[in-house]
Protein backbone atom coordinates (compact mmCIF):
# COMPACT_ATOMS: atom_id res chain seq x y z
CA UNK A 1 0.00 0.00 0.00
CA UNK A 2 0.99 3.63 -0.57
CA UNK A 3 1.61 5.52 2.30
CA UNK A 4 -0.81 8.67 2.58
CA UNK A 5 2.07 10.77 3.30
CA UNK A 6 3.25 9.80 -0.03
CA UNK A 7 -0.31 10.82 -1.78
CA UNK A 8 -0.02 13.79 0.07
CA UNK A 9 3.16 14.56 -1.86
CA UNK A 10 1.15 13.70 -5.39
CA UNK A 11 -1.62 15.78 -4.72
CA UNK A 12 0.63 18.72 -3.85
CA UNK A 13 3.02 18.19 -7.11
CA UNK A 14 0.12 17.94 -9.16
CA UNK A 15 -1.07 21.01 -7.67
CA UNK A 16 2.51 22.96 -8.71
CA UNK A 17 5.11 20.92 -9.36
CA UNK A 18 7.53 24.23 -9.41
CA UNK A 19 7.46 24.41 -5.12
CA UNK A 20 9.55 22.73 -2.86
CA UNK A 21 6.91 21.28 -1.38
CA UNK A 22 9.49 18.81 1.12
CA UNK A 23 11.20 21.90 2.11
CA UNK A 24 9.00 24.94 1.78
CA UNK A 25 7.57 25.99 5.71
CA UNK A 26 5.83 29.28 4.70
CA UNK A 27 3.31 28.31 1.72
CA UNK A 28 0.75 31.10 2.94
CA UNK A 29 3.00 33.67 4.78
CA UNK A 30 4.96 33.91 1.26
CA UNK A 31 2.06 34.22 -0.75
CA UNK A 32 3.73 30.80 -2.43
CA UNK A 33 0.22 28.98 -2.10
CA UNK A 34 -2.47 31.46 -3.35
CA UNK A 35 -6.02 31.73 -2.47
CA UNK A 36 -7.09 29.73 -5.56
CA UNK A 37 -4.41 26.96 -5.15
CA UNK A 38 -5.50 26.95 -1.20
CA UNK A 39 -9.21 26.02 -2.66
CA UNK A 40 -8.06 23.48 -4.68
CA UNK A 41 -6.02 22.04 -1.94
CA UNK A 42 -8.76 21.92 0.38
CA UNK A 43 -10.72 20.15 -1.82
CA UNK A 44 -8.38 17.54 -3.10
CA UNK A 45 -7.50 16.32 0.88
CA UNK A 46 -10.73 16.33 1.46
CA UNK A 47 -11.87 13.64 -1.35
CA UNK A 48 -8.64 11.84 -1.25
CA UNK A 49 -8.20 11.45 2.72
CA UNK A 50 -12.21 11.50 2.86
CA UNK A 51 -11.63 14.01 5.78
CA UNK A 52 -13.99 17.40 5.96
CA UNK A 53 -11.46 20.88 6.77
CA UNK A 54 -13.68 23.79 8.01
CA UNK A 55 -13.33 27.13 7.66
CA UNK A 56 -11.54 27.57 11.05
CA UNK A 57 -9.10 24.61 9.72
CA UNK A 58 -7.48 27.10 6.70
CA UNK A 59 -5.42 28.82 8.51
CA UNK A 60 -1.29 29.65 8.04
CA UNK A 61 -0.67 27.23 10.89
CA UNK A 62 -2.14 24.08 9.14
CA UNK A 63 -1.00 25.05 5.50
CA UNK A 64 2.30 26.67 5.79
CA UNK A 65 4.03 23.44 5.09
CA UNK A 66 3.39 19.68 3.74
CA UNK A 67 4.09 18.54 7.43
CA UNK A 68 1.34 21.03 8.72
CA UNK A 69 -0.97 19.58 6.12
CA UNK A 70 -0.42 16.08 6.84
CA UNK A 71 -0.58 16.56 10.92
CA UNK A 72 -3.89 18.66 10.35
CA UNK A 73 -4.81 15.48 7.71
CA UNK A 74 -4.08 12.91 10.71
CA UNK A 75 -5.96 15.06 13.10
CA UNK A 76 -8.85 15.29 11.20
CA UNK A 77 -8.75 11.97 10.30
CA UNK A 78 -9.19 10.89 14.24
CA UNK A 79 -11.96 12.60 15.00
Amino acid sequence: TRRSSDLLMEILMELDDSIDWENETSLIDERILDSFGVISLISELEEQFDIEIEASEIIPQNLNSADAMWKMIQRLQEN
